[in-house]
């Protein structure tokens, strides 16, 4: 499994960990689940790791994907924007053929 994260997205990370002590010793979460305008969408959060997950760790900072999830995340690109729109984290998921106009759910590719 493969998973791009900017060094916008690690420095975003890394400050919301040093904001709240209750996310000591956590790394940022991203799973899909069911739902959305398009079908899917993504859920993020900060959590400990399970044994089970994919794991990307850079400098201090995680990001965790559960096993379910990974399929649909293989590839993704983990972006932190801010800008006169908002400020959040983006993914770019070439699993996705669809997606909706607020980029937080998608269609994903049928299996063969």
């Amino acid at each position: 499994m493969v998973i791009k994260v900017t060094d916008a997205a690690i420095q975003q990370i890394r400050l919301m960990l040093a904001e709240t002590p209750d996310y000591r010793g956590c790394g940022l979460r991203i799973a899909v689940e069911k739902g959305g305008c398009a079908g899917m969408q993504y859920e993020m959060h900060f959590d400990r790791a399970r044994e089970n997950d994919y794991r990307y760790t850079r400098d201090d900072v995680e990001v965790m994907i559960d096993p379910e999830s990974a399929p649909y995340l293989d590839g993704v690109g983990v972006d932190y924007v801010d800008g006169l729109t908002g400020a959040g984290f983006r993914i770019v998921n070439p699993n996705a053929v669809r997606s909706c106009g607020c980029g937080s759910s998608f269609e994903a590719m049928r299996a063969n």
